[in-house]
């Protein structure tokens, strides 16, 4: 039965630290405020003129370089982002276009921080029916063009940056085990960017309202996310008849250190197998999970026949798991 193997990863940040110590300046917060609440300690911002889409370039180039291919050989890209180049075109068609990829179809995927994921189950999706055989996939953000840097309740919490996998077809025992996907609805008003939409269209009002910034309601999404996260990362254990002891290691997206505590804790996983690395780049949303698996794939924390577990929760709300045996 064909699956989708990944082939090789990539990641990218932005040179730009942007520290605690220094939004201690820009707004009412300190780095004790900020560490107890996110685990975070710095952040990466994108420079002046580097869009989404040149991040996702650079993520991109290194996969294909490690891969050893090059990028007529992609039959698709999909990049998953919130903070793309423009509303038109896809960004995956600016990443195609920089790629010289000309054999690839390109489209973008908005799931919020559970974007990559959801990218994965169209990603394997489309290998397992025969359709696409190589595809490159992408999640990429650049959230500080979008971060309200007078609301210290957000502020402190997004960076930007770009993880990319190549995933072609496999027979064999190892690749993507299964990928679950979810969303409701319901909780939209927990997360969302408000402005520059149909139903607040640029104008003056939306302006003043500062609705081109990320709303979020921290406390709220903190305790759905803690108790949905625990559900779904057990189905994806009991779906591949796998026992929490049999996973190598946890990838979680990147929002919360509390919140990834807490579901390893409660699946019994301690944190010497659990990815983190929002300490050093923050939430980066969609590319949070690219960007974790190529640092542990890179740095040897992954081996062959490994089993890893993905799972992710962002606005919408969605929600995703995905079990993975490198």
């Amino acid at each position: 039965m064909l699956r989708a193997r990944i082939l090789s990863t990539g990641s990218y940040v932005p040179s730009r630290r942007l520290t605690n110590a220094e939004l201690e300046k820009m707004v009412d917060t300190s780095d004790k405020w900020i560490m107890e609440r996110t685990g975070i300690k710095e952040r990466r911002i994108a420079a002046e003129g580097e869009n989404t889409s040149d991040l996702a370039y650079e993520a991109s180039k290194t996969a294909l370089d490690r891969a050893g291919i090059s990028a007529d050989s992609l039959d698709l890209i999909i990049v998953a982002t919130i903070t793309g180049d423009m509303p038109i075109p896809a960004t995956a068609c600016f990443l195609q276009h920089r790629l010289n990829a000309p054999n690839a179809a390109a489209f973008d995927i908005n799931a919020a921080c559970s974007g990559f994921l959801f990218g994965l189950s169209a990603t394997n999706a489309y290998i397992k029916s025969g359709m696409y055989k190589r595809i490159l996939l992408v999640g990429a953000e650049a959230l500080s063009r979008f971060t309200d840097w007078e609301d210290r309740n957000t502020c402190v919490l997004f960076g930007d940056g770009a993880g990319a996998a190549i995933l072609e077809a496999t027979d064999g025992p190892s690749g993507v085990m299964s990928v679950d996907i979810h969303s409701d609805g319901t909780y939209w008003e927990l997360l969302n960017l408000p402005g520059g939409g149909s139903k607040h269209p640029p104008s003056k009002e939306a302006e003043a309202n500062r609705m081109y910034y990320i709303k979020m309601k921290g406390n709220e999404t903190f305790k759905i996310a803690v108790r949905t996260l625990e559900k779904l990362v057990l189905d994806a254990l009991q779906k591949n008849n796998l026992d929490a002891s049999d996973i190598a290691l946890l990838i979680p997206h990147q929002a919360n250190l509390r919140i990834i505590s807490a579901t390893a804790s409660r699946l019994g996983i301690g944190m010497e197998r659990v990815m983190v690395n929002l300490d050093r780049c923050g939430n980066t949303s969609a590319a949070s999970i690219p960007i974790a698996l190529d640092e542990a794939a890179s740095t040897g924390r992954i081996k062959e026949d490994d089993y890893i577990l993905l799972e992710a929760f962002g606005g919408g709300l969605t929600w995703a798991s995905a079990v993975i045996r490198w």
